[in-house]
């Protein structure tokens, strides 16, 4: 595992790290697999690990307590997010702050991701959802303040809304933010437009979500998938998004080598960029564990193959089905 600085943070993180969404609701998931690819995730190096409240209300931050536990002398980074108060993804401009992320119930949901967490203190709250227009307002600024003087906050995150990379960027001027959470992979390579750069500038800590655009980067889908009654996966992908998304995936995989799978592809695409401080793909199984850890070994693609990366660019704009 080859480890990463954290922004203005210092944190030395891994550059694989791991997202908990998957374990906390999508269909398939069984906890004790789940515990069983995490504790293999901590053994091969990963010490970065991305929750929410909002990943099974709760469950995915209990079990990540229980990996805290169960590694007393392990340094792990945990990051976790508050939903919005109307719990809707993602923001709309006509929400406003008392709609999202009034300060009582930013207090009120810290204080659960710690008890699930069973922690003193989080590394990195992050609120999960966001619109620009909410930069100035003083109240949630003053309560992330006080949670921090608490000391039951030790940095303050913002994950940007689908395809909204420059929705933040006011924000993160304010001074107050230490790290953003943004979709960024082979098709999605925006953020590398405004929000890169200035998180450079301002020495902002990058994670890289949806490394394989919820699976079309894998390489697995066809335009047959289907998913249980209630799994989000049909909800994102819709006939139209579904049959794109496999198409275009299906023009990458013309890249490929012998000795490079999608998975890797897509991983070493995030990691080719000096931006980024870690990329966390979804892991419910041991095997994909060791898989898209080994990715991180290997580092960085070379120049010509991101070249030819770049032609894959797709823009797209939110629709109703890409919450």
């Amino acid at each position: 595992m080859r480890y990463s600085t954290f922004g203005r943070l210092g944190w030395q993180v891994s550059t694989i790290g791991y997202g908990m969404w998957g374990m906390g609701g999508w269909s398939g998931s069984d906890d004790e697999e789940s515990l069983r690819s995490l504790h293999r995730a901590v053994e091969l190096g990963c010490n970065f690990f991305d929750t929410a409240w909002a990943y099974g209300d709760g469950r995915s931050e209990r079990l990540l307590g229980q990996l805290i536990r169960a590694f007393p002398l392990k340094h792990l980074y945990i990051a976790t997010k508050i939903p919005p108060k109307n719990l809707k993804w993602p923001s709309k401009p006509e929400y406003a702050i008392d709609d999202t992320f009034p300060p009582n119930h930013i207090r009120e949901y810290v204080e659960k991701s710690l008890r699930n967490l069973d922690l003193e203190a989080i590394d990195l709250i992050q609120f999960h959802v966001w619109n620009d227009t909410w930069c100035r307002d003083d109240r949630w600024q003053r309560t992330m303040q006080d949670l921090q003087r608490e000391g039951l906050v030790r940095a303050i995150g913002i994950s940007v809304n689908r395809w909204e990379p420059e929705n933040v960027v006011q924000t993160l001027r304010t001074g107050l933010i230490d790290a953003v959470q943004v979709i960024y992979n082979i098709f999605d390579q925006a953020p590398e437009d405004i929000l890169f750069p200035l998180c450079r500038e301002l020495t902002i800590a990058v994670i890289a979500r949806v490394p394989f655009d919820e699976g079309s980067l894998t390489g697995t889908l066809t335009a047959e998938s289907s998913w249980p009654k209630g799994d989000w996966r049909n909800t994102y992908f819709v006939k139209e998004n579904l049959k794109a998304s496999v198409e275009r995936a299906e023009a990458v995989r013309s890249l490929l080598s012998q000795d490079l799978t999608m998975p890797e592809l897509a991983l070493r695409f995030i990691l080719s960029n000096p931006v980024v401080s870690t990329t966390i793909p979804g892991m419910r199984k041991v095997q994909n564990v060791e898989t898209n850890i080994a990715a991180s070994d290997r580092g960085g693609l070379d120049a010509e193959l991101l070249r030819q990366l770049r032609e894959h660019r797709w823009d797209r704009k939110p629709a109703p089905w890409s919450q």
